[in-house]
Formats: C-alpha cells, structure tokens, sequence
C-alpha cells in the first residue's frame, strides 16, 4: 500500500510538489545570504579517486586502473556534445570516421517531436501505456534494457602476450632446439636442452611481462549497471505499476519524482514547476538542469526535454515517454565508448614495430642464405658436418643473433625510469606513452588563466559613468561620502550579490587581503572589492535570491534574479526614479555581470557619478568602450556590471518555475542599466616569460587560448612573450586568404607569419585554407573561446602533422584534453579534467620545459640504448653463425652464450643508459619529426654495425683464433673445414672440443668487456666523455653504468667459471691475458669515437657530420 500511494503522489502532485534534497547534496556548492533557509542545490563532485589517479604508473595501452564513470563519462559526452554542434552548424561538411557517433545523435528527432508524433512513432497513448501484448513485442524486438558490456578479448590480448614483437621468434625457436635435443639429436647435446630451456624462459618472461603492463585496465562498464534503478513507476494497462528497470521499453510512461534514477532515456510530458534533474554522472556539472516538455536546444544532448538514463531527479516530478533503451541510450552508447579499446599505435610503438619489421626482414634474409647453403652445397658435400639436428640450431642462432631478446624489458624499463624521474621533479605522467610523445610536441596550446598568470585576480580600477577611479579613490570618496557615494553603493552592493562567492569562516580573522573566498578568481576579486568598501554580509542581508545561472562560456555572463527584502534594499541598490517604481514586495530585480563587448549592446540606461540613472547616449558609450580598450591593453580583465528592473507585471513564470530562466534572458536582452565597469589584474606568473622563451628556443610554439576579450588576450601575451613583435606586426583575420591562391589585398600580406589574434567567433567562419595559413603562425592568440572551439583547433592542428600539447582544468576543457596529443592539467583541476589528461604539473607551469626535457633525453636515450644492444647483439653474434655455414669454420660463439649477452649482460647496462641525464643541447634542438626522424634510422645502423660491431666482430675473432693458434690449433685447419679436424696433429676430439670451447669463451668476454666501454662512448651522441663525465658532476653523472658492469662480470664467473655450468654449455674458463686485450680494445674504441664526436661538433655539415647518428 505504501508503494501506491507513492505513485498515486508522482501522478497527482505533477504541478505542485516541492521536495528538498537530503543536506548531504550540494553542501560545497552552496553560498547562503544572512538569512536563506537551507536549500540544497546538487550533488558536488568529490575528489575521492584524484589521489590515486595521479600517482598511478602504467603502460600506455592500459588506464592502469578502476576509473569511476562519473569521472570517465562526461569527457565523451562533451566530445559528442561538440562534435553534434560543430556537425549541425556545418551540415555538408565531409565527415571524418570519428564523428559517426556525433553523426548518429545529430540525426536523434524525440527532443523535437511533438507529443503526439512520439505517441504515434512508438505505439503508445500518454492515458493508457503500453498494453502486454505491445511489451512483448517491445522486448523482443529491443531486448533487456541494460548496456550490453564490451567483449573480454581474453584470447587475443593472450595471444600478444605471448606472440607480439619477438615472441613468436623465443617460442618457435625453444621448440625448434627442443626438437634438436630430442628426437634429432644423435647424440642428444645437453647444451641444446638448455639452450631450448633458456628460450622458453625468456619468451614466458616476455609475456608475463606484457601481461603485467595491461594489468588492471580500466572497465567502465563493470560500474555502470549498478548505476542504473532497479525498479520504476510505469503506466501499463492504463494502470500505474512498479516493473524491473530491466523490463522498459521504448513507448512506456514512466513516473519520476524527486530521488528517482530514470533507467532510460525519456521525452517529458509532463513536469511540475520545480522539476530539475542532475545529469552529472554525464555532464560533470553538479548544478541540476530544470525539466521542461518544450525543446530548448537543437542539440539533443542539450535540450532540457529529455532525461537520460543515469540522471536521477533532485526536485519536482512528473512523467515521460521512454524513448531509448539499453545501448541506445546516451548513457549506453557514451559508456561503450568510454570502454572502447584505443586501436591507434603512438609515434614510439609505430617504431619499434618497424624496428621489429626491419630485424625481422634481415634475419629471414640470413636464414634463407643459411638453408640455401646448407642444401646446395653442405649436405651434398659435407653431409656429416651439418645434420638436419645442426642446421636447426644454426637457425635459431641466426634468429638468437638478430633479435635483441632484451630490447622489451629494457625499453619498457627505460620509460618507466623516466617517469619516475619526472616525478620527483613534480610531474605526474599517467602513462608511459605520455613520457615518449613528450619529446615531439611542436606546438602548445594554453589556458591563460591560472596556468600562464597567477590566478590571483585584484579588482584595480573601476569606471562610474564617465570618471575612472583606482580602488583606493573610490575607497576614499566612498568613507568621506563625496557625492559619487551613491554610485559607488550601487556598484558594491550588486557586486555583492550577483557573486557565488564566500568567505571562508576559518579565516574571517585575518587581514582582508589574506582572506580566503571560496570561489573562482574572477568572483573572489569582485568579491573582496565589495568588502574593501563595505562588508559584503550587509549588502546581500537586503536582498534574496529567486534565481540564479551561472557564467558559461557561451553566454559570457552571470545572471542573478533577486526580491528585496525590505525597503531600504531598495533605496540602497537603486537610483531614486527606479526605487520610486519598484515594488519591494512583489518586484525582481535582474543583476548580471560579464564581458563588456556582450552587455554593452544590451544596455539602454547608465548609473552617473550621481548615482542617478540617465539615457545611454553614443558619446557615454564610445567613452566606455575606450576605457574598456585602455584597459585590455594593459592586460586588465573588464568587467561589466548591470541591472533591469522585473515589475511584477512583466513576468510570466515565476522564479521558481523551469520555465524562467528561458525569460529571465529575455529580460537580460535588452533596456539594462549599466551601473560601472571595474577592471581586474592577474599577472603572469614570474617564470613564464622564461618558460615560453625556453620553447621557442627549443622550436616549440606557445599558443595562447582563453575566453578573455582580444585586447585582454594579447596584452597578456606580449607580457608572457608569446607575442614578441610590434603592434603593427600582429595579424588579423584579414591575413587568412580564403583560398590558398587568393592574394591579400592588405597591409599584413607583405609582413611574416609572427603574430595573430583572433577570436572565437572568427574562428567559426575560417576555410580549410584559412586553417593551412593560421596553423604555419609563430604565435597565435584565440580570444573569446568556447570549449567546443578549443576542441576544434586541437583537432586542426593535429591534423596538419603537429604534435599538441593542451593545457586546461574545467569540466570542459576534458574533451580538447583528451584529444590533444598530451593533456596537461594542473593538481587543482577538476575530477574530470584530471581523467582526461596524461600529465598532471603538481607545482607550477614551469614544470613543463622539465617535462619536454625529459620527453626528449627518453628518445636520445632509447636510441642510445639500441645503438648499445645492436652491435654485441645482433651483428658480433651473427657473424660466428654465418662463418660457420659459408666458410666451414666452427661456431665461435656459441649459442647458448649468445642469449647469454642478449638477455644478461647487456640488458643490465641497457637498463642504466635510461638514468643517462639529458645532453646540454637537448632544447636547443627542433621537435623530433614523427615522420622523419626514426628511432632507428641508416645513421644508427651504420653506427652500430658498421663501426662498432665492426670494430668489436674483428677483435673478438681476431683474439679467439688467435688463442686457438697458439694452443695448437691453426686457423688454417679450421678454414673450409666444415667439422674435418684431421689435419690437426697430436691433439684428441676432446683436446680440440675444449680449446673450441674456450675459445668461445673468449668471444663472449672480448664481447662483454668492449661492450664497456661502448657503453661511455654512446652516452653521448656529439659531447665528449669529458664534457659528460659519468662521475664528479652531478649534471652528468651515471652511478648506475658501474653496477651494470659489475652485474656483466658476475654473469660472466657464473657462466665461465663454475665447473658445473662448464659441462652444461660448453663452455670454459677464460685465460687471464684475454681480460686485458678487450680493454685494450675498449679504450681504443673510447678514443676512436671520441676524435669522431670532435670531427663532428667542429664540422657538423662534413660528410662525418652528415652521417653521425
């Protein structure tokens, strides 16, 4: 029974009730006068996952961690949101593949419809629901209403696991030596079974690890039926009852009343006065939208006639017509792109598969010569020296000498070091794709407010009727009551009220200047210039608020709706012909404040220095606008203050309804009255003149885009140094040809593309080739932004081959975040914008040239780390191989050992190339070129192989054969002998085998002691070692090269040393003087690239420059 007339209450009180939301909701958000009764507005996001988010560290192909849909969702709602607006204003326009899901809401129609046509669309009758017949149908046609989850892919993500990159390689070449254990081998060879053991042990390693980077990954979808009721109110039959929210269809009416969730998307038909909905599960935005029955937007997911799946109902009730279910809910289809899978490969990714293109290539390319020897000439003539059992071992040895089995670990390890290096210098990277794309950003895009100025805004000057005055006149006149009292009481009591600021009760102690004020800068600054003339708690005890609509960066402007409450408000706040007609007990007054270039049109009367109001005329306004233009160039943000008088008689709805805001700005339309402007200062931050400076150097051009007034916008700008030449320099619109062979008929078509501002409503109107010239400008500020239109200049620039930086901390700047190639917000950004970006600055702004630095010293040093692991790696361990096959020699390295430098030895002091410090030149040097600069390139390889491996393949050989030689083994026996050791006198099969052995010994300690000193040499790619000490100078040193090499030596002993392992692979202890020649060959590899560095930092265009790596 309870239940019943719980619905008989949702029917009945459609057009009256009035329910309050429980004190937990909207408590922050909340700025009480004096006197207000408790009402609570919304819910507020709470910061309960920023913490973790920030500080998690994980690979760039997972969120590494459980993200909260109300976090997750709206960045791709405001996405779509955009894309459907962008799409609407230009309809024929060619889409791009993205924008299907923006494509498919554009062409939604139910906010639109009349009711009748949604009636008639979906079966139904608003009187008598759905019948169970039409349900049956309904449900087997739409199926459950519930989004359907993402597939597991458990079996592909296992299969890259395990065969992505060299994978597949390790496994098939562990099976292949298996197989030449046992059954081929004859006898089987114990130094095939380790070999194959090895292998297989390196390939699970390579997968476990695979599997731990994509450990935890994030799935919106397991959070999001548990956001969705369970059961709702519906008419069937003609009949209320209660259903399973799994059992709604399209055509259903449903019933919604004050703390109900809707379960799917709904037209409203009904709805009380005070119906308002929270839709920031989706929007981010806590402040709850009014439901009305009449469309309000053309976009759908902005009209306020639909209540989506999610949103639950903070007030009011009243009923609606399901009209999505499941997955086509906006809830469903937002969520299953949240949960989509990213399938595009970053810069760096897209490298290392052509590098694993390219070994790949040259390895297949050896095999086959090494198997079209072996069966056109060995097995015919030497058939005993390699059986099928041999010939798979020499295979997988070419595969083993090729491929640098421990490029993964050490290149995943070599980011993860970065990162955390950019950490304690106070950035937070949330993924390791974030710290590689860092070093090829060519072009940032940056809030102003708060991320390039201080965000400590001061109100300095203010302007009654014709006469400026600095805050400490206006004091003055205000305390000694000169006659322009009057006006500067007007001006500080709406200053007062139209404010969704406070001040913190913790410090109402304290010195007005130290006080702080929940609030954003611009309001706190007002704020605090209404309480330096009088205390704000008096102004706003004379008035209550009725409505209120916050600033957006579409309207420019905040709007507040108040009744006095008594007469002295009104004779306080207004001039004497306005106060004479104002009715304190039935009349409203309409406050707002916002950009000067907005309200001015809309103003019809001015508050004089009397305090009087008089007729705006031409000459008062040309005078205001040219202090509104003084002001901006010197870098002031102006603001403009208004009211209009609301008779009683004027109005329509009341303050309560959902109707009103539509006719509160129509009121604000027109007839205002401007009571003053006042101009606020927020000055850059001190370092940012030196940042921006730094990246220009480092050929990376700083963008400016705010929503602040053009003149505003570039003043600050040229204090920044993002504009650095004259005034007469700096561009307009009239610079962009509208095609790219139209000539320019102006003075800025002789003059280089430096400087440009421009605003946001211009940038509505620009052409493809309008967009091809703005985007080649040195320095562009965008005025009078929105957040869709940061998102299309992010998508422009991207689209002509520039890696983009955004900065930004709004709820919406989350999808331009997003998109951006890097977002970066500061710790104080919102919940949402957290999510959205990839990097996190915990301090200031100029933390970013340390995170370009490091950005770009990670690629240098990715490049370093494979220049050290190709010539031991690769080339030195392919040749014994391929001398063995053509020339008949025997393996002088063997395979076992070979794995043994790829996985061991070099992997350790691979690892400790990654802590190298960034060379001094680093940001002096243009972005690196996603499409021309390779991470492996023809420079490297012939640094690596032919130079270093060359130089390293000779001494190894020359020092193995030369061993063997002395202890009786001449290389002459061993030419073209293909296995045939008879020639050689007085020693036994066993004498030869162990002199072999130790010779491969020694190949492998010749190997690993010049990799030393190749390890000093590739520190740096143009400064010597002595400029780049890796001890005594901090700014240079690696302590951690020195246990790399100690950890090679242990590997070493272990393998060559220890009897036991001796007799498993062959191997042998290493005679003493063969420690001391590599060294000797390590130092004069040193001093060999050292003359090479100095050839090239004195004649970098010779030919030696031309091809240094």
């Amino acid at each position: 029974m309870a239940q019943d007339d719980d619905i008989e209450a949702a029917k009945g009180n459609i057009a009256s009730t009035e329910t309050n939301l429980p004190p937990a909701m909207g408590e922050k958000r909340r700025i009480r006068y004096a006197d207000d009764e408790i009402h609570y507005v919304g819910s507020p996001l709470r910061r309960t996952k920023s913490v973790s988010s920030m500080h998690s560290m994980h690979s760039a192909r997972s969120g590494g961690r459980s993200v909260d849909p109300s976090i997750a969702l709206p960045i791709q709602y405001r996405t779509l949101s955009y894309n459907i607006e962008d799409q609407q204003s230009k309809p024929n326009v060619k889409k791009d593949k993205k924008d299907e899901a923006a494509d498919e809401f554009a062409e939604i129609d139910w906010h639109i419809l009349s009711e009748a046509e949604i009636c008639k669309k979906l079966v139904t009758d608003t009187t008598f629901g759905l019948s169970d017949e039409q349900v049956a149908i309904a449900q087997a046609h739409y199926g459950k209403n519930i989004p359907t989850p993402p597939p597991s892919r458990l079996f592909q993500k296992l299969f890259w696991y395990f065969f992505g990159g060299f994978g597949s390689i390790l496994l098939a070449g562990g099976i292949l030596v298996f197989v030449s254990w046992k059954p081929l081998g004859n006898p089987p060879a114990v130094a095939n079974l380790a070999l194959a053991i090895v292998l297989i042990i390196v390939w699970v390693t390579q997968a476990l690890f695979n599997a731990w980077q994509d450990f935890s990954s994030s799935r919106v979808m397991k959070s999001i039926t548990g956001m969705l009721p369970e059961d709702c109110y519906v008419l069937r039959n003609g009949q209320q009852s209660t259903v399973s929210a799994l059992d709604i269809v399209p055509g259903d009416v449903l019933f919604f009343k004050a703390g109900s969730k809707l379960p799917a998307d709904i037209r409203f038909t009904e709805t009380s006065s005070d119906a308002k909905f929270d839709r920031s599960i989706l929007t981010g935005e806590a402040a709850p939208l009014a439901a009305v029955t009449e469309s309000t937007d053309q976009n759908y997911l902005e009209t306020r006639n639909v209540g989506f799946a999610g949103t639950h109902c903070t007030s009011g009730s009243g009923s609606g017509i399901v009209v999505s279910t499941g997955d086509c809910t906006i809830f469903g289809h937002i969520a299953k792109l949240t949960s989509r899978e990213s399938t595009g490969r970053t810069p760096l990714q897209k490298e290392i598969v052509r590098f694993v293109i390219l070994i790949i290539s040259l390895m297949v390319t050896m095999n086959i010569i090494v198997i079209g020897v072996w069966a056109g000439y060995i097995r015919s003539t030497h058939p005993g020296y390699m059986p099928v059992a041999s010939l798979i071992v020499n295979i997988v040895s070419v595969a083993i000498a090729f491929v640098p089995e421990g490029l993964p670990i050490a290149l995943t390890a070599s980011l993860t070091i970065t990162a955390n290096i950019m950490r304690k210098n106070n950035i937070l990277c949330k993924s390791l794709k974030t710290v590689e794309t860092l070093g090829s950003v060519s072009v940032l895009l940056s809030d102003k407010t708060g991320t390039l100025t201080k965000n400590q805004m001061t109100v300095t000057n203010v302007l009654l009727g014709s006469t400026q005055f600095t805050i400490d006149e206006a004091k003055r006149d205000y305390d000694n009551g000169k006659p322009n009292k009057t006006a500067i009481e007007q001006l500080r009591i709406v200053a007062a009220v139209n404010n969704a600021g406070d001040f913190d009760p913790t410090t109402k102690d304290f010195p007005l200047a130290q006080r702080k004020i929940i609030a954003d800068a611009t309001d706190a600054a007002v704020l605090r210039f209404s309480e330096t003339m009088a205390p704000v708690s008096a102004a706003r005890s004379l008035w209550r608020k009725r409505f209120d609509l916050a600033f957006n960066s579409k309207n420019k402007f905040a709007l507040r709706v108040v009744s006095a409450n008594d007469a002295v408000a009104v004779s306080s706040t207004l001039s004497k012909n306005e106060a004479t007609n104002f009715n304190h007990i039935t009349d409203l007054l309409l406050t707002i404040k916002g950009a000067p270039d907005i309200l001015l049109p809309k103003c019809t009367y001015y508050v004089g220095e009397d305090g009087e109001q008089h007729e705006l005329r031409s000459d008062i306004e040309a005078n205001i606008e040219a202090v509104k233009d003084q002001w901006s160039l010197q870098g002031k943000r102006v603001l403009l203050l208004a009211r209009k008088v609301l008779p009683i008689s004027s109005l329509t709805y009341d303050a309560a309804d959902g109707e009103f805001e539509a006719e509160a700005l129509r009121h604000a339309s027109g007839s205002l009255t401007l009571i003053g402007l006042v101009g606020i200062v927020d000055p850059p931050r001190d370092e940012i003149p030196h940042v921006v400076s730094t990246l220009r150097r480092a050929g990376i051009r700083t963008m400016m885009v705010t929503g602040d007034f053009r003149l505003t916008a570039a003043a600050i700008a040229r204090q920044c140094n993002i504009i650095t030449v004259p005034d007469e320099q700096i561009h307009d619109i009239s610079a962009l040809p509208r095609t790219l062979n139209t000539s320019i008929n102006s003075k800025h078509s002789i003059l280089p593309r430096e400087a440009i501002v421009l605003s946001g409503s211009e940038l509505v109107t620009l052409t493809e080739a309008q967009w091809e010239v703005l985007t080649s400008y040195q320095s562009i500020v965008f005025a009078r932004t929105t957040p869709d239109q940061k998102l299309r200049i992010v998508r422009e620039f991207k689209s002509r081959s520039n890696i983009v930086a955004m900065t930004g901390d709004g709820v919406n700047d989350a999808p331009s975040l997003k998109e951006a190639d890097i977002g970066i917000a500061p710790a104080s950004a919102s919940d949402i914008a957290l999510e959205a970006a990839d990097m996190i600055l915990l301090e200031s702004f100029s933390a970013i040239l340390d995170a370009v630095l490091y950005g770009r010293a990670v690629f240098d040093n990715l490049r370093k780390l494979i220049a050290y692991l190709l010539p031991a790696g690769s080339f030195s361990e392919f040749w014994p191989v391929m001398t063995s096959v053509i020339f008949g020699l025997p393996q002088i390295l063997s395979s076992f050992l070979m794995i043994i430098i790829c996985c061991f030895t070099d992997c350790g002091a691979a690892i400790a190339l990654a802590f190298e410090k960034p060379e001094s030149d680093v940001l002096l040097r243009p972005p690196r070129n996603v499409k021309k600069d390779r991470l492996v390139d023809w420079k490297l390889m012939l640094q690596s192989f032919g130079f270093v491996g060359m130089i390293e393949s000779t001494a190894s050989f020359s020092m193995s054969f030369w061993y063997l030689q002395r202890n009786g083994v001449p290389f002459s026996a061993l030419w073209f002998s293909y296995g045939d050791y008879s020639s050689i006198p007085n020693l036994t099969s066993d004498e030869i085998t162990a002199r072999l052995n130790t010779a491969s010994s020694i190949y492998f300690v010749n190997l690993v002691v010049m990799q030393w000193f190749n390890l000093m040499a590739l520190r740096t790619r143009r400064l010597s070692v002595f400029q780049h000490p890796p001890v005594f100078k901090k700014a240079t040193q690696n302590l951690y090269l020195f246990p790399a090499i100690v950890f090679a030596l242990v590997i070493i002993f272990i393998f060559c040393y220890i009897p036991d392992v001796q007799r498993v692979i062959a191997s042998a202890e290493v005679p003493v003087e063969h420690w001391f020649f590599p060294m000797a060959f390590g130092v004069g590899l040193l001093c060999l690239d050292e003359l090479r560095k100095m050839y090239v930092r004195k004649l970098p265009k010779a030919w030696l420059g031309r091809i240094a790596w």
